[in-house]
């Protein structure tokens, strides 16, 4: 009975030894295996804890098989062995697990599908309710068929409903034209990506659009990022010891989570270049109304880069890049919920409030106001310090300059973590509230970046923890004729100067160009020393456009004077009186004006002018130059070149605040 009981025993023990040394293995091995994928991070101690790990499993494996041969024997101390084996294989799983964790939050950063929106749209005055009453209507979609929200979803809503049955639809170039159609009842409905009220409700007569449309349906459809744009695969070739170019770009976004796809409204475009071997960074804040050629816009003609926002990274990016003949190799947006819980998880940030600013919170559900001082701020107020433009004297400018002091700030409070549920906060925050193209293995390798910086001796809480030379794109306001808003809008104009500084600088810090040494350096010490901001200038001259006046009132005499100074060929509709009306609107760039300005005059034989555009057809011009042949004759001044000029003289007084 003895002997019996004894060998049952026995055979239990043998069967909890095999169990949990199965376990043990099977959970070392997750280990190893997490170990691994850690490829950027101290090579030499993850082979040392991995050889660590696979002997011990060889010791166990021995230990048990030698348990297990001699059966029940109390020398063996089975209870012990199989208490080591749990304790090992817990150790195992906390290590495995605790490195998946943080692999997960890293590798979300990269959201590799995203959900694209697109919503069919109609004035909030149109009868239609539902996609059943959009019959007989002209519906405007975007003309460029790998634009997933402006063609692909659209043309599924399409073909669903059998949209092309009832309705013409009507392709465009662009979204701002089809607006302008849509207001101006040229085009009943229009699909628009699911972002437009941000997008739009900052220009001059769009401020409403929110009121003004109404969604007729919306829909949703999950794609690779990789498929619909070339942006987000170029970065898997570089590595991050070497200079890299980063643009920052914020997300107007109420949602909790980066999911959908998040368009960047051009608000907040910040231009960084960062040296890992000599920590120093540039950071250009790029102004939302500056005029530089849109890179997705067939001729690539100019407008305010907050337009290319619209078209999805590949063509704001593309902007940047051929403005600045810069290529950004990475990409990083935040949307406004996850600013402001970035800045709650580091506990708040300390700025210098220059005075009283109120703006919508983050969830725009009510206004936050911060107080002038230095203080510390949460993450709403930050989010105020950061998203205040009207408030301040300069603007847009003095945006600019607060959202690359709270970025600093944020740098400098993030390296004086120590706890662990600070930081799992912050893995949390941008895990879910921010998208890159950064692949996980290069995210991982900026623990590189922050080795050398305790290794050089800068990693005190006093102590600025990168070098960050702040740059200024300089530039004149002018109000300008936009093609296709059809509109005067306020623009602004860099300066050729301050825009080659600027790039230099760039180049200096990503080792593409020779650092010049300061062989001078100038200062009192009854004033406090500032850093100097590349491109600031002051330029002697500012680089503007020649436009077309506004005629209305002058005599034919005061009109010829004005155009021939201008290099402008004018015709006149009428024999005597005041010019009344003319063909081309006043503030449009005479460099894109190909024909003659026709200008009507009171007196005389009346003349319907129609007023033409650049593509008009070459029989209408033919016959418009026939008409007016001998006047012709009389005013054969060149065409104006195509290149803005360069001026002493700015247009700022007639800026116009477009929100």
């Amino acid at each position: 009975m003895a002997r019996s009981e004894e060998k049952s025993i026995s055979g239990i023990l043998k069967f909890f030894i095999v169990l949990f040394l199965i376990i043990e293995l099977i959970v070392s091995g997750f280990a190893i295996y997490e170990i691994f994928l850690l490829s950027s991070i101290e090579s030499l101690i993850r082979y040392i804890i991995i050889g660590i790990i696979v002997l011990l499993d060889f010791r166990y494996i021995l230990k048990s098989r030698k348990i297990i041969r001699n059966k029940g024997k109390k020398k063996s101390k089975p209870g012990i062995h199989i208490f080591s084996l749990i304790i090992f294989s817990i150790i195992c799983g906390c290590v495995g697990g605790g490195i998946f964790y943080l692999y997960g939050k890293v590798d979300n950063l990269n959201k590799v599908d995203i959900t694209y929106t697109s919503n069919l749209i109609v004035l909030s005055n149109n009868s239609a309710t539902k996609i059943s009453d959009i019959n007989d209507m002209t519906i405007g979609i975007l003309g460029d068929t790998n634009s997933p929200d402006g063609y692909i979803i659209p043309q599924e809503i399409i073909k669903e409903h059998k949209l092309n049955d009832t309705n013409e639809v009507k392709e465009y170039e662009d979204y701002t034209s089809m607006i302008v159609d849509l207001y101006s009842k040229d085009l009943d409905a229009m699909f628009v990506t699911d972002g437009y009220v941000s997008l739009f409700s900052g220009i001059a007569g769009y401020e409403n659009i929110a009121n003004d449309t109404k969604v007729i349906i919306s829909k949703d459809k999950k794609m690779k990022k990789a498929k619909t744009s070339k942006i987000e695969t170029a970065s898997t070739g570089k590595d991050i010891t070497e200079p890299f170019t980063m643009l920052v770009m914020g997300i107007d976004s109420t949602d909790e989570i980066l999911a959908k796809n998040a368009i960047a409204n051009g608000d907040t475009l910040i231009l960084v270049t960062f040296n890992p071997k000599t920590l120093n960074a540039t950071m250009l804040s790029i102004p939302r109304d500056s005029y530089v050629p849109i890179a997705c816009w067939s001729g690539k003609p100019e407008n305010k880069i907050t337009h290319a926002a619209a078209y999805g990274n590949d063509c704001m990016i593309n902007t940047i890049q051929n403005y600045f003949d810069t290529k950004i190799d990475y990409y990083v947006k935040i949307n406004f919920k996850g600013l402001v819980k970035l800045v709650n998880a580091v506990g708040g940030v300390e700025v210098d409030v220059p005075r009283d600013l109120c703006t919508d919170d983050s969830g725009r559900m009510q206004i936050t106001c911060i107080k002038a001082g230095r203080q510390v701020l949460d993450g709403e107020g930050a989010l105020v310090y950061a998203r205040n433009r009207k408030d301040m004297p300069n603007g847009d400018f003095d945006r600019a300059r607060h959202q690359q002091i709270l970025i600093s700030a944020l740098i400098n409070k993030i390296k004086t973590v120590r706890d662990v549920n600070t930081f799992i906060n912050i893995l949390n925050t941008v895990s879910n509230s921010m998208d890159t193209n950064l692949t996980t293995k290069q995210i991982l390798s900026f623990y590189n970046v922050g080795k050398d910086i305790l290794a050089k001796g800068v990693s005190s809480d006093e102590a600025e923890i990168v070098d960050i030379q702040r740059l200024f794109l300089q530039g004149t306001g002018q109000m300008i004729y936009d093609e296709r808003a059809k509109m005067v809008l306020w623009d602004y104009i860099p300066n050729k100067s301050s825009r080659n500084d600027v790039v230099k600088a760039m180049n200096v810090n990503l080792e593409l160009a020779k650092h010049e040494d300061i062989t001078e350096f100038h200062f009192s010490i009854n004033e406090p020393y500032e850093k100097k901001v590349i491109g600031e200038g002051p330029y002697r001259a500012t680089t503007t456009y020649t436009l077309l006046p506004d005629f209305t009132g002058d005599t034919e005499a005061q009109a010829r004077a004005t155009a021939s100074s201008l290099g402008i060929r004018v015709t006149f509709n009428g024999d005597s009186g005041t010019v009344v009306e003319q063909n081309y609107p006043a503030k449009k760039r005479v460099d894109l004006i190909k024909d003659t300005v026709v200008l009507k005059l009171s007196g005389g034989k009346k003349t319907v002018v129609k007023e033409k555009d650049d593509d008009d057809d070459d029989d209408d011009k033919k016959k418009d130059d026939d008409e007016k042949e001998d006047d012709n004759k009389e005013d054969d001044s060149p065409t104006p070149s195509p290149s803005p000029s360069t001026d002493t003289s700015t247009d700022d007084d007639d800026k116009k605040d477009e929100e």
